[in-house]
């Protein structure tokens, strides 16, 4: 791949770096052809359990590519539409990945980066790191990341972050809920690896469950639909092989046979 690094973390790990450090990872057609292509590959195989999205160098990710927008500001609306589309399917598989997804953010996430960290379930966070929804500066809008912050932070906070683009701090983001952890620069990769360790404990296939329910839930009433839903949910994974499993492993005093060997 020309703009990422695919990488074997740690068992049951793999981790995507965004590798363009001399543009800040900003993302351009190619960047968002190998995502895609990234996840999907490894939403595929079975030894990955975990996904950690990180950016090389200083910064997580300036967002889209001037030069790519650049051009995409004299093109045709067919082009643009399709080149959209690409784009909402890259960030649409990112969120959707059946799998526990982690994005580790140092530096400066800008527009499309916020879009791509809130599309993780997690983001941590260094102290020194920033965050903007900056799209408006140059007379677009955050169209396609607008449902991944909205879902992340809020509607309220998510339209201030849009129409004001100013840039927050990592303190900022926590609160809102943007990111949900913030360490040190320095034990950033220790608190990615203690995530992960949380991560590897549950059972795979619960997890998978926990993504597919979770994204039929709305907050709000609690309707005879969601509750007949979560009923018959856990009543068809309280018969599976792992939930026995999970169940004999915690009465026998043993790690799940899901964990990895130290």
């Amino acid at each position: 791949m020309k703009t990422l690094q695919l990488t074997t973390r740690r068992p049951g790990v793999a981790q995507v770096t965004m590798a363009r450090p001399e543009v800040f990872n900003a993302f351009d057609e190619t960047m968002i052809g190998e995502l895609d292509d990234a996840f999907a590959q490894l939403i595929a195989d079975d030894s990955v359990r975990v996904i950690v999205l990180a950016g090389a160098g200083k910064h997580f990710s300036a967002g889209a590519d001037l030069q790519w927008m650049q051009r995409a500001s004299t093109a045709t609306l067919d082009w643009n539409l399709q080149d959209a589309r690409r784009f909402a399917a890259m960030l649409a598989r990112i969120e959707s990945c059946p799998k526990p997804t982690v994005a580790r953010v140092q530096g400066a996430a800008l527009g499309g980066g916020v879009g791509l960290a809130c599309a993780c379930d997690i983001a941590i966070a260094a102290e020194g790191a920033s965050f903007s929804v900056s799209e408006a500066k140059f007379g677009i809008l955050p169209s396609v990341i607008g449902p991944y912050v909205t879902n992340a932070v809020g509607k309220r906070q998510a339209r201030r972050l849009a129409l004001t683009t100013e840039r927050i701090p990592a303190t900022e983001a926590l609160a809102m809920g943007l990111v949900q952890k913030l360490v040190a620069a320095d034990a950033l990769d220790a608190a990615v690896d203690a995530m992960l360790d949380a991560l590897l404990a549950g059972g795979p296939n619960a997890q998978r469950e926990i993504k597919t329910l979770f994204a039929q839930l709305q907050v709000g009433a609690i309707t005879a639909d969601v509750v007949e839903l979560t009923a018959q949910t856990i009543a068809r994974v309280r018969g599976s092989d792992e939930a026995r499993e999970g169940f004999a492993a915690f009465l026998d005093k043993r790690p799940a046979a899901w964990i990895p060997k130290p």
